[in-house]
């Protein structure tokens, strides 16, 4: 696997619903040059929800070529780097493949998988499809967020390898499942919470499982 492209957002309008516009970051372009990622993200790279997206445990977004060869029939020739608005598109990445905790050496830089993207109202109105956060979650493509745990510069073309989780985890369609499932066991909560998930993930589980504990 390479790095097929970099990409960085820009501020631009977006009109999540009818009449209602805000600024955005979603929408990703190529850049051919190299880039610096920080624990932060990728330098010059605009992130405006952060309550939803960045922050240390989802510095980097990551979709894979695999995955957007799944889209082909439907978005075709709209298909392009950092459509989905991912700051590294990869050849041959299908992230339903990975489990939380796995790494990616991406040329200097090493990241780990924290969670998946799970899709919003924001990727809805970039593609212009109401309809489009119900297709991302059936798709099974949701593509990956990674905490940086080496910083440093990536280039077009620098190689990148996996190194999986060694201890106990869960996978990418696992954790997408849960986000949807209301019916959260004892058991399932502290097995994710085993996991190295993203820190809002896990305080979010750490709450559920107190107030099952509590009931």
């Amino acid at each position: 696997m390479y790095i097929l492209s970099i990409n960085i957002g820009q501020p631009r309008s977006i009109e999540r619903k009818p009449g209602e516009e805000s600024i955005t970051g979603i929408y990703k372009s190529p850049v051919d040059w190299p880039v610096f990622i920080t624990t932060d993200g990728l330098a010059g790279d605009l992130i405006t929800d952060k309550k939803h997206h960045g922050g240390p445990d989802q510095a980097v977004y990551i979709y894979g070529q695999a995955d957007y060869d799944h889209w082909k029939d439907e978005l075709g020739e709209r298909i392009a780097p950092g459509l989905f608005g991912e700051n590294l598109t990869i050849s041959d990445l299908e992230s339903a493949a990975f489990t939380i905790g796995d790494t990616l050496h991406v040329g200097e830089v090493i990241l780990q998988v924290t969670a998946p993207r799970i899709p919003c109202a924001t990727l809805s109105a970039r593609l212009g499809d109401r309809q489009f956060v119900r297709k991302f979650k059936q798709a099974g493509r949701p593509g990956l967020y990674c905490r940086v745990l080496q910083p440093g510069e990536v280039a077009i073309g620098d190689p990148v390898s996996v190194e999986r989780y060694p201890g106990q985890t869960v996978s990418i369609p696992e954790m997408v499942e849960d986000y949807y499932n209301p019916d959260k066991t004892e058991a399932g909560l502290r097995r994710f919470l085993a996991a190295p998930i993203a820190i809002r993930d896990r305080l979010e589980k750490e709450k559920l499982l107190a107030e099952l504990l509590a009931s």
